[in-house]
């Protein structure tokens, strides 16, 4: 059952385009709108969400839209009023997130707080999968491998881990702490232009 799950879900990966992931990312930022309190951040979203339609023209938007439903990484209901509601199912959300994260970065802060962030990690061999890619999305955004499974790096990143966390379901097997110092500090601050 996995693997036929595991196939299917890797044809419909092919199948999905740059527009496609597009939608998927657009219809995300307005689940992200209705779960955030804060007005700078809705704000944000917003403007992002607005410029990013956009670039999608109606014809590639309503195809993609049409691909993402047949792939049911999204359902359609449509209201009283005549206009529909567009929401994500949970692969969605989770291929949606999956894409999100490819892209997240780790903002350097102008001033360094002389803090190390460090991710420890203890992921069992039947989650392989979820070890590799987390280890990857670690590697992509900067971090320096310290040993096999801990990771560092100098700047607020709390928010990124947690998201990776929660994305690939490791939440038992995964650590994170701020370190006032770390023996091999010299090697680190090369590695991170730091002074």
């Amino acid at each position: 059952m996995i693997r036929a799950q595991s196939k299917n879900e890797h044809r419909v990966g092919r199948r999905i385009g740059a527009v496609q992931r597009k939608v998927l990312l657009l219809l995300l930022g307005g689940f992200a709108l209705s779960c955030t309190r804060s007005p700078k951040t809705q704000w944000r979203i917003i403007k992002e969400v607005g410029e990013e339609w956009k670039e999608i023209g109606k014809q590639a938007a309503e195809q993609s839209i049409n691909a993402l439903y047949e792939s049911k990484l999204l359902t359609s209901e449509n209201n009283p009023d005549g206009s529909t509601t567009l929401t994500l199912t949970d692969n969605g959300k989770k291929r949606a997130l999956t894409y999100q994260s490819h892209t997240m970065k780790i903002e350097r802060s102008k001033v360094w707080d002389k803090k190390w962030r460090v991710v420890l990690s203890d992921i069992p061999e039947e989650k392989r999968e979820a070890r590799d890619a987390l280890r990857d999305h670690l590697h992509y955004m900067g971090f320096y491998g310290l040993q096999k499974s801990v990771s560092v790096h100098p700047f607020d990143c709390k928010n990124q881990i947690d998201f990776l966390i929660e994305l690939h379901d490791v939440r038992p097997y995964v650590r994170f702490m701020v370190a006032d110092s770390i023996d091999n500090e010299a090697d680190l601050k090369r590695f991170f232009n730091l002074k």
